[in-house]
């Protein structure tokens, strides 16, 4: 997995930085080695929102991105939340691609004709 890292908005301490490395790098066993990450923290400005702290990411896979956002006092708080997301989300598509195969699969299989129908149809094309 690549990780890219990007602060908007003022600076982040390293001990944020890493532990927010750390987060995604447990993600990253979900995923294959060439996958893109971009994780953005950003901070709200005004002061009467209590969770003013942003983490996005945006996981670049095969088929449709994923994308989440949370916020939370904390950028390691909105991390766990965000990392808790992003792991539901990859697991559902996951899934996604491993049983919508198989059900299309079991639909397609035509009913058996009755012996009856079969024999009756022999008999009027043998009669005719």
């Amino acid at each position: 997995m690549r990780l890219n890292l990007t602060v908007r908005r003022g600076h982040v301490n390293d001990a944020a930085r890493d532990y927010v490395e750390a987060k995604f790098v447990k993600l990253g066993r979900r995923l294959h080695d060439e996958t893109l990450v971009d994780v953005v923290l950003d901070r709200e400005r005004n002061p009467k929102i209590a969770d003013d702290h942003i983490v996005e990411a945006e996981v670049h896979v095969k088929g449709p991105n994923i994308h989440g956002r949370e916020a939370a006092t904390s950028y390691e708080a909105a991390t766990d939340l965000l990392v808790d997301k992003l792991e539901r989300q990859l697991e559902r598509l996951r899934e996604k691609k491993v049983q919508e195969p198989r059900r299309r699969a079991q639909g397609a299989q035509p009913e058996p004709v009755p012996v009856e129908e079969i024999e009756a149809e022999l008999r009027t094309a043998s009669d005719g």
